[in-house]
C-alpha cells in the first residue's frame, strides 16, 4: 500500500516458508512501478520466513536500506502499519457485506473492494496513521490504543496541523 494505491491482493494457500514468502514478495515487487521501487519503503513483521538470510537478501536487493521490520517500533505497539489505521476495518465490512459462502466469492469480494478504494479513503488512512504514530511518540512507545477510540480518530476530525509525518509525492 502506498499513499496513492494498494498493490494486490496476493492470495496464497500454503504454509509460509521462506520459499513461499519469496514467491509472494516477488509477485508484489513485480506489481510496483519504477518510482515505488526507487523511493518506496517495505514494511514487514519479524516472522522467521520474513527475516531469514535468503528473504532479507532478496528484500534488500529490491529496497536497499528502505526496510521497516522488527525492532523499529516499540513492542507494546506492534501494529504501526498504514492498513491498521482505518483500511482493514473499512475493507472487512465491505468484503463481508454480501456474506460470501465460497472461497472464490470471498476472493472476488476482496479483489473488487481493494480496486474500489478511493484516493479519499487512502488519504484518511494515512491521516489516521500519522495521528497514531504521533500518539505512540507521545506515549514514549507505550500503550496508546485507548487514544484510537477517541472521537477525533473515529470521525477523522484531525487538523492537518496535527499531522507531523511527511510522505513522498
Amino acid at each position: 500500500m502506498s499513499w496513492r494505491r494498494i498493490i494486490g491482493p496476493i492470495f496464497f494457500d500454503a504454509t509460509i516458508t521462506t520459499a513461499a514468502y519469496m514467491e509472494i514478495f516477488n509477485t508484489f515487487v513485480n506489481q510496483l512501478d519504477d518510482e515505488e521501487l526507487s523511493i518506496g519503503y517495505f514494511q514487514q513483521a519479524g516472522a522467521t520466513s520474513h527475516t531469514s538470510r535468503a528473504s532479507m537478501a532478496e528484500i534488500q536487493s529490491s529496497f536497499g536500506d528502505r526496510i521497516n521490520w522488527k525492532g523499529l517500533w516499540p513492542p507494546p505497539s506492534p501494529d504501526l502499519t498504514t492498513p491498521d489505521y482505518l483500511l482493514w476495518g473499512y475493507l472487512k465490512g465491505r468484503v463481508y457485506q454480501n456474506k460470501p459462502r465460497t472461497i472464490d466469492t470471498f476472493k472476488a469480494n476482496i479483489t473488487e473492494e481493494i480496486q474500489a478504494v478511493t484516493a479519499d479513503v487512502l488519504a484518511r488512512t494515512f491521516q489516521n496513521m500519522a495521528c497514531g504514530d504521533q500518539s505512540c511518540l507521545d506515549a514514549n512507545g507505550g500503550h496508546f490504543k485507548h487514544v484510537m477510540m477517541s472521537s477525533h480518530f473515529l470521525h477523522n476530525e484531525v487538523s492537518p496541523l496535527q499531522i507531523s509525518l511527511q510522505y513522498p509525492h
